[in-house]
């Protein structure tokens, strides 16, 4: 119940030992279809530019970036958590200038920000990160950003890693241009097939490239022919990896998208009233509290190092704590995909509680026992 990789789904699991078929195969070719039509569903998109990267998130954050930023291109990214910086390395590999929409840690992008920065940069591309990983924040006003981006004829990307399946997203109607995710969070799929969906207009600007991208293995204009109308050789695709990312879509598909979104907000939620009425805080405010990522204030005097392997220690169970700016200042708790159920939040309960009494922090672990299962049963 960390950050990521959440618990995989048994289901997933028993489809990586189907056996190995050709990237070419028919049967396969069929399988990739079923992929891109379960990713549109799940990016809520009808984009035809829907695929699964061959690689981590960071492989489709990076084809992303990489293939929309031009040498010479100016790309606004944010200064709210450390995936933002991420963006800007990306950006400046691909020989883009780099500006920043500045905001706290642990608080979300304001839109007059945001106007401000375009008004004064005028980039070409703007990132945002929809769920940050590193702070628990989820950002609000989507449409308001991508409005903004849009009247000074910029591309919006959006890093949807751990929103994506467990969160609500809406692509087509928020205005996204490119979105990418990571397989190993609300989807419990394990990393090596990584989600990525342009629209027309970003592939407009991916294929009239005046020089290709430094990246032959991510130039989504070779990899238009793989898992475009062509079907034609690029490099070998992670068979078993295609496999697990088709289950784990289907079972959102069976669940519902949007049911999905609200079993992620009640379990969460339960977790949330549980570790508050336990008396801890969580560092965002509710307004962009993040379901899938649980940003859990450290109490005074306690070492968060030692109460993370205090809970793996005595109860095999994984958390994690801050990065940059929030090291040492919060526990990042999962609640993602297959981990989002009661039963794990009851047991995070548990452990967190023990570990805090252990080094004499001032915690009621009963009084959170009890507004988690008031907040499940209402």
């Amino acid at each position: 119940m960390g950050p990521g990789p959440s618990d995989v789904h048994p289901r997933v699991l028993r489809a990586m030992s189907t056996p190995l078929v050709g990237h070419l195969d028919p049967s396969f070719i069929d399988i990739m279809n079923e992929v891109q039509e379960l990713m549109r569903y799940t990016f809520r998109t009808d984009n035809k530019w829907t695929i699964p990267v061959s690689g981590t998130g960071s492989a489709s954050m990076e084809a992303a970036i990489g293939n929309l930023v031009e040498p010479g291109d100016t790309m606004l990214v944010p200064t709210n958590g450390y995936f933002g910086g991420r963006m800007e390395s990306m950006a400046e590999r691909a020989g883009g200038e780099v500006v920043h929409v500045d905001a706290p840690w642990g608080e979300p992008l304001d839109p007059a920000d945001v106007q401000d920065a375009f008004d004064e940069h005028q980039p070409d591309v703007f990132g945002f990160v929809h769920a940050e990983t590193s702070t628990g924040v989820k950002q609000p006003d989507v449409p308001e950003l991508t409005s903004i981006a849009h009247d000074h004829d910029a591309l919006v990307v959006a890093d949807t890693v751990t929103s994506l399946g467990g969160v609500e997203f809406e692509v087509d109607d928020w205005g996204i241009d490119a979105a990418y995710s990571g397989p190993q969070k609300c989807l419990s799929c394990p990393p090596g097939a990584s989600p990525l969906t342009l629209n027309d207009r970003a592939m407009d600007k991916v294929l009239s490239r005046e020089e290709p991208t430094r990246s032959w293995y991510l130039d989504l204009s070779l990899l238009e022919g793989y898992w475009g109308d062509d079907r034609s050789y690029h490099h070998t695709a992670p068979i078993t990896n295609v496999y697990a990312i088709r289950e784990a879509l289907r079972l959102v598909a069976e669940e519902g998208i949007e049911a999905r979104w609200a079993r992620h907000r009640r379990v969460a939620g339960a977790l949330k009233a549980g570790v508050e009425a336990m008396g801890l805080g969580l560092n965002p405010e509710d307004d962009y509290w993040l379901p899938s990522l649980n940003a859990v204030l450290v109490p005074d005097g306690v070492d968060a190092g030692a109460a993370i392997d205090y809970v793996l220690e005595h109860y095999d169970l994984e958390i994690a704590g801050g990065l940059g700016a929030l090291a040492g200042d919060i526990f990042r708790v999962g609640c993602m995909g297959h981990s989002a159920r009661p039963e794990n939040v009851s047991f995070l309960l548990t452990a967190l509680g023990e570990a805090l009494e252990a080094q004499g922090a001032d915690v009621d672990p009963e009084a959170g026992f009890a507004a988690m299962r008031e907040a499940l049963n209402q």
